[in-house]
């Protein structure tokens, strides 16, 4: 008999495939590679798909370095805030690179991954990931302190207190991929066909053989608590910015306020929206398609369009990347 908690996450959470597996009558094989899902066979559409990927990789690649740059060589833009937004551009620079490289190689070779290199991909897909989750985190309070303690700003956000901030997000999510792909390779894997373009947790759950209720568990737990939260700390500080933001009278005031939350709420908005599509939609808007499109926006369209975000929405940054592209 399935437990009730297993019905309930494979009813609630259909990315995870919570079903009991016996390996009883099934040999175990050694998967020593694993075949991801192409785009197409069709010679002509492999050849778009390359050059759509190749097009949005080099977009993504330059937007986030031209970025960093522009925040390296600024002296005007040495403070914490933009030190915050050149970690995100590097974060986002290596979450497009764990996927999509890899993609565009199997649209012309054969669609095979080794298994050291699924390891690595699921590592690097989760360490991206919880990195930018965390950084927005990061972020939203370096906004708050901003806003409503302008006058102790340079105290509370002094250089020690910011490189321990930015140290925590990659720390952190290093360790909880390391965890999370440790758990996921541990298991015994009955077929070598992974229904997505790259190797995801989700999916690697599916083909296994082994019980994967407690992968599941984990998962959920892990993700709800995270997600809470950095959900809980965002919204919160965006609650007294708000309150602090409508005490004030002068109308320049307010807007250069919010013209700095703007960015920032439009690339949580954008990373949030996608993330939950891609993971917490009802089942019946399950299949083989939607799921690989969720996956593509939610690993391919924050780092291709946070930089664009900030450069457009941020005058600080649009004047001098400006200068800096005029030199």
């Amino acid at each position: 008999m399935v437990p009730p908690l297993v019905l309930f996450l494979n009813d609630m959470f259909p990315f995870v495939s919570t079903r009991v597996r016996l390996t009883e009558g099934r040999g175990n094989q050694t998967v020593t590679a694993f075949f991801l899902l192409g785009f197409s066979d069709l010679p002509e559409l492999q050849i778009l798909h390359f050059v759509t990927f190749l097009s949005i990789y080099s977009a993504a690649l330059v937007g986030n370095f031209l970025l960093m740059l522009t925040v390296v060589q600024n002296q005007s833009l040495h403070n914490p805030m933009y030190f915050f937004l050149a970690n995100l551009s590097l974060s986002d620079a290596c979450y497009i690179s764990a996927t999509v490289p890899k993609s565009m190689a199997i649209s012309w070779t054969n669609k095979l991954i080794s298994f050291p290199g699924c390891v690595a991909q699921v590592f690097l897909v989760l360490t991206g990931a919880g990195v930018e989750l965390t950084f927005l985190t990061v972020m939203a309070y370096d906004r708050y302190v901003a806003i409503c303690h302008p006058l102790q700003y340079t105290v509370l956000m002094n250089w020690n207190t910011c490189i321990q901030m930015a140290a925590a997000p990659w720390i952190s999510s290093i360790i909880y991929a390391a965890v999370n792909t440790a758990n996921t390779f541990r298991l015994n894997f009955c077929s070598s066909k992974i229904e997505q373009y790259f190797c995801d947790i989700p999916q690697l759950l599916t083909i296994s053989c082994t019980d994967t209720t407690a992968n599941a568990v984990v998962l959920v737990v892990e993700g709800a608590v995270i997600c809470s939260f950095c959900l809980f700390g965002i919204l919160t500080s965006y609650g007294f910015i708000l309150q602090n933001v409508l005490k004030i009278k002068s109308a320049k005031a307010k807007s250069k306020a919010f013209s700095t939350c703007i960015p920032h709420l439009t690339v949580l908005s954008l990373f949030v929206s996608t993330g939950l599509f891609s993971y917490m939609r009802p089942k019946s808007m399950s299949s083989v398609p939607v799921d690989v499109t969720a996956a593509v926006l939610y690993t391919i369209l924050p780092p291709l369009l946070n930089p664009i975000i900030y450069s457009l929405k941020n005058k600080e940054i649009h004047v001098a990347m400006q200068k800096m592209l005029k030199k």
